[in-house]
């Protein structure tokens, strides 16, 4: 149901804006989630909105927590937890169910729910499941409130590797060889599922990447070059997800594109590069975050090709029915190929991250692509568009 049209009060009509970051949740990705909302706490115009920052713990509770970003930042190679900044040990936050009412209630056991007042939009500023993938979306559908980025399928599409890529090829995008094992595969006939995967590494070689196949920042990767490693891979991917994606490695250069939707349609960014890390086997968890290994931005390609991967990150974002924001990856073969590897729907947000550091390098400043995204979500109404 669309909630743009619903009658406001004069009292409405004349505060501003309330935006509510929410951030932390149940996946591996909780630090990463924090520290990237921590940068747009930092960066939201103040004299323009009210903030209500809300986190969730991992293991599932939404908590009011203390607007200080600055403590939401990697310290001595540590990344950040919800419950470190929770107001309340007890206390929860509860969400509208009703289109009608957009008002947060704050609730303790043994007290009166207290009313913290109407939420505008929400920034979900949320990584991997349990937020990214449609599931907080639907939520705040179910809710009428809108919220920056894109919607329950283009979330969930972007979320789950395997559909992703079927997405892409059903579109015309090439991507890497790969195959899925999927949980009940594993369980059924473990020495089969291997043999799937033996299989496949003689068809298209060493190295391989073994991933959960529903998780981001680099988290349970491992990319392995004999069998000696392999169920020591299949392991750490399947602690994040039960589902496994196996891909083949694509020998190129890394190519990062950001899509960002104006009134007239996506846009994309220049391009950036990430070159291989010194200290890395490859662009992994550490390599982003902790060492924060730097790309370059702007990517040095031609312009055809610097055309051609626009063209192409558009072709991504409208391909999964994006919304908002995209950071789209590609691979630059040898052959002069761009082949996708993903998109990221809220991708990493921090100043010195690509997405941002992209669209710096297009003209939009930081505070400025937060304020655009926030703006574009108060606008966009929530139900069937």
């Amino acid at each position: 149901m669309s909630t743009e049209n619903l009658p406001q009060s004069p009292e409405q009509s004349s505060r501003k804006p309330r935006v509510a970051v929410v951030f932390g949740g149940r996946s591996s990705e909780h630090g990463i989630s924090m520290v990237t909302a921590g940068a747009v706490l930092s960066a939201i115009d103040r004299t323009k909105y009210d903030v209500l920052p809300i986190g969730i713990t991992r293991d599932g509770r939404w908590v009011l927590t203390a607007d200080e970003p600055e403590r939401m930042a990697i310290t001595e190679r540590r990344t950040p937890n919800v419950e470190e900044l929770a107001e309340s040990h007890e206390g929860g936050v509860i969400l509208p169910v009703d289109p009608a009412n957009r008002e947060v209630v704050y609730s303790e056991p043994g007290s009166v729910p207290k009313a913290l007042g109407e939420v505008d939009v929400v920034f979900p500023m949320l990584h991997g499941p349990y937020g990214e993938d449609g599931t907080l979306q639907g939520l705040l559908e179910l809710s009428g409130i809108p919220y920056v980025g894109s919607g329950v399928l283009a979330s969930a599409v972007g979320q789950d590797k395997e559909y992703m890529k079927r997405v892409f090829t059903s579109f015309g995008l090439a991507v890497g060889p790969y195959m899925v094992i999927r949980p009940r595969e594993w369980e059924r006939d473990e020495s089969a599922a291997r043999k799937r995967i033996i299989d496949f590494a003689g068809e298209h070689g060493w190295p391989l990447f073994v991933k959960p196949a529903r998780a981001g920042s680099s988290i349970g990767i491992t990319k392995i070059d004999d069998l000696a490693d392999l169920d020591e891979a299949i392991a750490e991917a399947q602690r994040h997800d039960p589902k496994i994606l196996v891909e083949a490695a694509v020998r190129g250069r890394e190519i990062e594109c950001g899509v960002l939707e104006f009134e007239d349609g996506p846009r994309a960014s220049v391009p950036a590069e990430i070159p291989p890390p010194d200290a890395h086997a490859y662009y992994d968890f550490e390599a982003k975050y902790i060492d924060s290994t730097p790309g370059i931005v702007p990517a040095p390609l031609t312009d055809e090709q610097t055309a051609d991967v626009q063209r192409l990150a558009v072709q991504a974002f409208e391909a999964a029915s994006c919304e908002g924001l995209v950071r789209a990856d590609f691979f630059l073969t040898e052959d002069g190929e761009f082949v996708i590897n993903e998109i990221n729907t809220m991708p990493g947000f921090t100043p010195i991250s690509m997405y941002p550091q992209m669209w710096q390098a297009s003209g939009i400043t930081y505070g400025d692509l937060v304020d655009r995204l926030i703006q574009a979500a108060l606008n966009r109404s929530t139900g069937l568009r």
